[in-house]
């Protein structure tokens, strides 16, 4: 994951960042586009690149907690504790070990063909004239989606969870002692496809607005990845499956809301936006009241 996300930072250090484009293209004299979102290039350089230094101590932070001691390999794996885990989840804890190794490959290899998947937009004429903005937006939201993991009080770094392994004594102690082992909710593989299959569902049904009920095909179709992952994750006891529902969600929600944020409102009167300043950086919401609105409340 981290040779995408380095990838992703080169190629877009690559485009003019400091070359902010307009809102409006004029096509001909008598032709203007409204570009469907806004992207402020700078701004978000910043937000990733911050995000980047980050999520790199987040991660970080994660990797290196605490190996499990001997009596908590021993309360995990007693039928105490197997009881207490509900009947959703006690899927994860009847697979076949000797899959851990293949699947846990395929989960690796599979996410990182996912992460590609989004540059098939290009394909399509409307969607590939502003690439470049896309690519920033899909870079912060991946940046965000990352740093959610890595911060939010859902996440590894304040729940402590054991992942599936650890409860496998067909394992050496060595590898069900493995401080990461306690990282098991929630699946931040999971929440990187599914932002990626989100983001391109909204982005394609951003600019077809006019293709009706074809929209809920296309983001019942954005869930068949993350559930594929889902699914991987699961045979590589790495996760159980609340651990992947979780991830699911949130990925998602990441995947409609970073487009979102960025759309372009033509003569709405409430805007979001993204601002930064020496001291720090945030949202700002406008309201616009019209002159007419303005007669109206002091009436």
């Amino acid at each position: 994951m981290k040779k995408i996300f380095i990838f992703l930072i080169v190629l877009i250090c690559n485009i003019n960042v400091f070359g902010n484009l307009p809102d409006t293209i004029k096509l001909t004299d008598s032709t203007i586009r409204t570009k469907i979102y806004h992207v402020n290039r700078p701004v978000l350089g910043i937000i990733i690149g911050g995000g980047m230094i980050a999520n790199y101590f987040g991660v970080k932070r994660m990797k290196d907690k605490p190996a499990l001691t001997l009596d908590e390999l021993h309360f995990v794996s007693s039928p105490a504790q197997i009881a207490l885990i509900n009947s959703f989840d006690r899927w994860g804890l009847r697979q076949n070990a000797s899959d851990r190794d293949r699947f846990n490959k395929l989960s690796s290899n599979g996410l990182a063909v996912m992460v590609f998947v989004p540059c098939l937009l290009v394909l399509d004429k409307k969607i590939s004239k502003d690439w470049e903005d896309l690519l920033f937006m899909y870079v912060e939201g991946h940046t965000l989606t990352l740093a959610n993991y890595c911060y939010n009080f859902l996440g590894p770094t304040y729940i402590e969870r054991f992942r599936p392994r650890t409860y496998y004594t067909e394992f050496t102690d060595a590898t069900r002692e493995d401080g990461q082992n306690r990282n098991s909710f929630y699946s931040g593989h999971v929440a990187s496809a599914a932002y990626t299959t989100f983001f391109m569902a909204k982005v394609y049904c951003d600019y077809h607005p006019n293709i009706g009920a074809v929209k809920y095909l296309i983001y019942s179709a954005a869930t068949l990845p993350p559930l594929l992952m889902a699914y991987w994750r699961i045979k590589a006891l790495d996760h159980f499956p609340s651990d992947n529902a979780i991830g699911l969600v949130i990925g998602a929600a990441f995947g409609i809301i970073v487009p979102e944020l960025h759309k372009n409102r033509p003569g709405k009167n409430i805007s979001l936006s993204m601002f930064t300043s020496p001291e720090g950086m945030g949202l700002t919401l406008n309201l616009k009241l019209s002159s007419k609105q303005l007669l109206t409340s002091t009436k």
